[in-house]
């Protein structure tokens, strides 16, 4: 595989999270109008970060040993933290397939999810800038 699969896919996820999270926390304030949007954006993201973490699993094999691969741990780490959170917020808010609104735990489950996706985010950056993962070798 010349080009890496999964750079490609993470912006989805990556980015139906953050919203999800900026809309949770907008119902606060706006109500329904916010959070209606956060549910879909939740399993968007969800069902995205399946695919994303698939394709990092397949490339897995081509980091280094030593830091590059410590790093890669540590990003796989925080992304899995971050999946796990949304998607128990996710599940705490669905009633027969139909989202309900955000309640406390919710809440902090986004907050947490994205801080370990900001974290995962920065490594993710560190593994591609800093240790040359997935740059061209020949």
């Amino acid at each position: 595989m010349r080009h890496p699969l999964h750079p490609a896919l993470v912006h989805f996820p990556v980015a139906c999270w953050t919203l999800a999270t900026a809309a949770d926390f907008a119902s606060l304030w706006l109500g329904e109008a916010a959070w209606r949007w956060s549910g879909g954006l939740l399993v968007v993201g969800c069902a995205t970060a399946l695919a994303a973490m698939l394709a990092g699993m397949m490339e897995l094999s081509r980091v280094a040993d030593g830091a590059a691969l410590r790093d890669t741990y540590l990003h796989m780490t925080a992304m899995l933290a971050a999946f796990m959170q949304y998607a128990i917020s996710l599940l705490l808010r669905l009633d027969y397939l139909q989202s309900l609104a955000p309640g406390t735990v919710s809440l902090l489950l986004d907050a947490g999810g994205f801080v370990a996706l900001t974290a995962g985010g920065w490594l993710g950056g560190r593994l591609v800038y800093g240790h040359g993962v997935g740059g061209d070798s020949a």
